[in-house]
């Protein structure tokens, strides 16, 4: 059964608009989701966003599920280009940001175990950084294929475990539940009924490799320092993460393994 989405009516404070827009609460930077806006956290965010922005056009003119919307800024970049773009998330405090922030968005609260959206009533399903979260995947994965219309698109990120959580048994981020390198994403998305039809990933470009070497051979490890170490960052450091931009990621299909994001598209038959 799908959920009824009741849009804001006009004067809702619910409503951005130039009056009201700098009232929205931001919502706090917890580990568990990227949030914009934020100096120190501009390389996470930039991650995040290439993705959406060199897969936007596959949303185009078409019906958008966001499953596992967080703070809503991706799907308010689709809703740029989809004909309507549904969110969804769990946490009651996203819904409430997202519906305050960006009114392009019907949200709903739901869980991604059970989409509480009719069969074949989406075009596409757009889930980044998310499946890594999840108990079952395998449940949300053909819980995708169900709410698809055939031969439609799930979009999927995801951290590269190799990368990610190198050599070790458990995700280092203690907000996942489970890691997958691309070989254990592409079985779980055919054994739930997709065709893979590409698998990509997200590697540094030229500017973040020579901020790597800059920092001490790597630009991800001297941030997760400085974050760890509870203590203001240098100026420096802090000057190099917030001027990252989506152009220094590159998003490729060589050298898989090495990526640092896996992102697949997936074909409801």
């Amino acid at each position: 059964m799908s959920e009824a989405v009741i849009p804001a009516a006009v004067g809702d404070p619910r409503v951005m608009t130039a009056e009201n827009a700098g009232a929205v609460e931001p919502l706090p930077l917890t580990g568990e989701r990227t949030v914009p806006g934020i100096a120190e956290e501009n390389y996470w965010f930039r991650r995040h966003e290439i993705v959406y922005a060199r897969l936007l056009d596959r949303c185009a003119g078409k019906t958008v599920l966001e499953a596992g919307s967080g703070e809503g800024y991706g799907a308010d970049m689709i809703a740029g280009v989809a004909t309507k773009v549904i969110g969804l998330d769990y946490d009651a405090s996203a819904v409430a940001h997202v519906r305050a922030r960006y009114p392009r968005v019907e949200m709903i609260q739901g869980n991604l175990a059970a989409l509480p959206l009719d069969d074949a009533s989406v075009d596409v399903v757009v889930n980044f950084q998310v499946i890594e979260h999840l108990w079952d995947q395998g449940q949300f994965l053909r819980e995708c294929l169900r709410v698809l219309r055939p031969g439609g698109e799930l979009l999927i990120s995801t951290p590269n475990r190799i990368t990610f959580s190198p050599g070790r048994d458990t995700p280092l981020n203690p907000f996942h539940t489970r890691e997958l390198n691309a070989d254990e994403l592409t079985e779980l998305l055919v054994d739930a009924g997709f065709e893979v039809a590409l698998m990509t990933g997200v590697h540094h470009g030229a500017t973040l490799k020579a901020l790597d070497a800059k920092h001490g051979g790597s630009f991800i490890d001297a941030q997760i320092e400085r974050a760890l170490a509870g203590e203001p960052w240098p100026a420096e450091l802090t000057a190099d993460v917030a001027a990252v931009s989506i152009d220094d990621f590159d998003l490729i299909t060589e050298d898989i393994d090495a990526s640092l994001d896996l992102v697949a598209i997936a074909v409801k038959p």
